[in-house]
């Protein structure tokens, strides 16, 4: 990877969903992440015992994480980037899934 210096500032997007299954949300923001041309560096998740299912992807432009909260049927995602052209791109696109 070729390192590209850039201001420092970073963008967010927060928002909650309904969906709290781990495979869809894994596979449906894998997709995302990919169709709008993110570098994945790492994808790291962790089942909980009882309930809950917590992911994260490392990115080239910072990261995208997930956590679940089935007992209360929500879902809180948080994506990160110094990307803003991206982040508006996944906005977009989320919106719709």
């Amino acid at each position: 990877m070729e390192y590209k210096q850039i201001d420092a500032q970073i963008y967010n997007y927060r928002f909650w969903i309904t969906c709290t299954n781990p495979k869809t949300l894994k596979n449906k923001y894998d997709a995302l992440l990919k169709k709008i041309g993110f570098t994945i560096l790492q994808f790291h998740e962790h089942y909980f015992p009882e309930k809950g299912y917590t992911c994260f992807w490392l990115l080239g432009e910072s990261h995208l994480a997930i956590h679940t909260f089935p007992e209360n049927k929500k879902t809180y995602i948080e994506l990160s980037s110094c990307n803003k052209e991206k982040l508006t791109l996944f906005k977009t696109e989320s919106s719709l899934l």
